[in-house]
């Protein structure tokens, strides 16, 4: 008999535990970031994304 025939159940051993508190936001907002923060954000994205230098051997 092929593993594609039978039916296998996909429930999980244990369950998932419920979602933290810490995911739910109680009170003020976040603060938000400074023109200097988001600059510095975009120079460390910018700089994460470029290919790294091959070397030549």
């Amino acid at each position: 008999m092929d593993n594609t025939d039978r039916d296998v159940d996909h429930a999980l051993a244990y369950p998932e535990p419920p979602a933290s508190s810490l995911w739910h936001r109680h009170g003020a907002k976040a603060r938000p970031l400074t023109d200097a923060q988001k600059e510095r954000n975009r120079e460390l994205l910018d700089f994460a994304q470029r290919k790294p230098r091959t070397t030549a051997a």
